[in-house]
């Protein structure tokens, strides 16, 4: 029976390119967000993750899904699997990069190398929906 590791993730993209971040001392991207805390819903987990990571505040009330992806978690053991609900909203604030988040990025398709597992299948549907470069 594999773990699961329950996320939530945020989808921003500008021009066919979507925010990713990296954390310190690690060299693969991811998008932005993380676990959800016991009586979270899916919003509050994005709202207080974003604002810990990034320096801006999710506006609930825009928040859409995009889908919830499934797979082998990073640098975890093989049968420890990331379940990621994601979201699109709009934000107040100036992105900056905050707690363990050393790096922010705008990737394209072509940086799918550069991400983690789960992330790949999330940039796959995008590039279906058109909306990654």
């Amino acid at each position: 029976m594999a773990t699961i590791i329950d996320k939530i993730a945020w989808i921003y993209i500008v021009e066919g390119r979507i925010l990713c971040a990296r954390s310190k001392g690690n060299d693969t991207y991811y998008i932005p967000g993380g676990k959800r805390e016991p009586g979270e819903t899916d919003i509050d987990t994005l709202v207080r993750e974003i604002e810990e990571e990034l320096s801006v505040r999710i506006k609930p009330e825009t928040a859409a899904p995009l889908g919830t992806f499934e797979a082998g978690a990073h640098g975890k053991p093989e049968g420890v699997v990331v379940k990621m609900a994601c979201y699109f909203a709009d934000f107040e604030g100036e992105l900056r990069p905050a707690s363990e988040i050393e790096e922010l990025a705008w990737l394209t398709y072509k940086d799918r190398d550069r991400i983690s597992p789960v992330s790949r299948l999330i940039f796959e549907q995008l590039r279906e929906m058109k909306r990654l470069a």
